[in-house]
């Protein structure tokens, strides 16, 4: 089980990323949630199995295709298992 803590930056709000995200979180079966932040970036923390979470990671690298993904910055955490599901935050 790994745990990630993404920030993504670029054309990333607008576009329908979050709900790409939510859409390749049930795909890999990862657990967590997608939000705009103030500034023009989104967030994610997710966790699933390690492999789910690299093709996770990769899927919000590339984006739906009206996205322009500049940076995304990763962070590695500890596991908290207090997700249920995967939700989109406003």
């Amino acid at each position: 089980m790994k745990r990630v803590h993404l920030i993504i930056s670029g054309r990333v709000q607008g576009v329908g990323y979050r709900y790409f995200v939510r859409e390749k979180a049930d795909q890999c079966n990862i657990k967590g949630w997608v939000k705009n932040n103030i500034g023009g970036t989104v967030e994610v923390v997710a966790e699933g199995d390690d492999k789910d979470i690299q093709t996770f990671v990769d899927y919000c690298r590339k984006g739906p295709s009206l996205s322009l993904i500049e940076n995304v910055n990763i962070n590695y955490e500890d596991p908290t298992k207090e997700f249920h599901g995967f939700e989109i935050r406003f």
